[in-house]
């Protein structure tokens, strides 16, 4: 005797009592197909078997209403190596995260891997915990995708017998794949003084906004940055320097801060990224600088709607693509060229011309 629990699709029956455990027989015959062809759809196989999407949605369906799940994964695991891939990163809500996301899970699926994805938020805690998470569930790799603390992540793999790769935020203990964030900092930093000479009729030390200064990144970005004012005869001005860490928020209250210790606002800014632009934007409209007031400006990082708040924003896309197919490079080989693997940016400015 059965009970049935509502959900927004369909009842399904709710045993009261289990008495047998569901094998891969059972589900064939409630699907009405063979064993081998439930077999085929639980371990990912299906596509090379020319089974239908519809048959191994139905598969899929029956699998979790039968309480099947436990089974899955232990089949899974059982086979040659794990076939899933973690990944942790810091932000779900901005372009460049998500983009890695989403082409991580492309190429994962391309292979026949399973990848599991969660969002850590920067905390350092957080990044732990899903990392023990993820490796309780056996994956096979795991990256770290800009963690605070990627030698700790590392540690915990290493003490589970898991690889594990470092993305966008390098580590010294895993093989890492990170943007050239000098070369891109310093090509922004050119554009964005070139243009003040042009708008302005004089080139002027521009203000850094976002980051934090303790990151590999931040730290790339600030070296290229004073490599292009030193490169165009200008000494950088350490007042003009906010690395006041990622979130929008920060960059507005370091904006504001300013304000009300009376230093006059700059008229040419490096944004250290779209996080941070958000909150730059927010105290620039709130300070009445729109217009003519508008800042000469330039972004580390690309999101097509900046082009809509006007003022010729330059930006440095990163070349996610070229990112992750490094990444599966090493996942298919097992083999990493280097420690530190640098991928140079997308020059937007010379995208654009071209």
């Amino acid at each position: 005797m059965s009970s049935y629990i509502l959900n927004r699709r369909r009842c399904v029956p709710f045993p009261t009592r289990q008495t047998k455990k569901t094998t891969i027989y059972d589900l064939a015959e409630l699907a009405g197909t063979s064993a081998s062809a439930v077999s085929a759809v639980l371990n990912g196989t299906w596509k090379k078997r020319r089974i239908s999407a519809k048959l191994a949605e139905k598969v899929t369906r029956l699998a979790e209403e039968q309480g099947y799940a436990v089974n899955m994964q232990a089949s899974l695991l059982r086979r040659e190596g794990s076939r899933i891939l973690g990944m942790i990163v810091p932000k779900y809500d901005n372009r460049y995260f998500g983009s890695i996301v989403e082409t991580f899970e492309t190429m994962a699926r391309e292979r026949g891997l399973f990848p599991i994805v969660t969002c850590t938020r920067r905390d350092p805690e957080l990044e732990v915990e899903a990392a023990r998470e993820m490796l309780a569930y056996q994956v096979g790799w795991l990256i770290a995708t800009g963690a605070t603390d990627p030698d700790r992540i590392t540690d915990l793999c290493l003490s589970a017998g898991v690889r594990s790769l470092n993305l966008d935020l390098p580590g010294s203990r895993a093989p890492s794949v990170i943007s050239d964030n000098f070369a891109g900092a310093y090509g922004l930093t050119r554009r964005i003084l070139d243009n003040c000479r042009e708008r302005l009729g004089e080139a002027i030390p521009l203000m850094f906004v976002g980051g934090r200064a303790s990151d590999h990144n931040t730290a790339e970005r600030l070296r290229g940055f004073t490599a292009a004012h030193q490169d165009a005869g200008l000494a950088v001005d350490p007042t003009l320097l906010l690395p006041c860490g990622y979130a929008p928020e920060k960059a507005e209250a370091a904006l504001e801060a300013r304000r009300s210790a009376g230093l006059a606002m700059p008229r040419g800014m490096f944004v250290n990224s779209t996080i941070s632009l958000e909150g730059v934007v927010h105290w620039l409209k709130r300070a009445g600088h729109a217009g003519q007031d508008m800042p000469v400006m330039g972004c580390f990082d690309w999101d097509p709607f900046v082009t809509l708040l006007g003022g010729g924003i330059e930006m440095v896309r990163q070349d996610v693509p070229a990112m992750l197919r490094t990444v599966f490079s090493i996942i298919d080989s097992g083999v990493a060229p280097e420690p530190m693997i640098k991928i140079p940016p997308i020059d937007m400015h010379e995208w654009v011309e071209s």
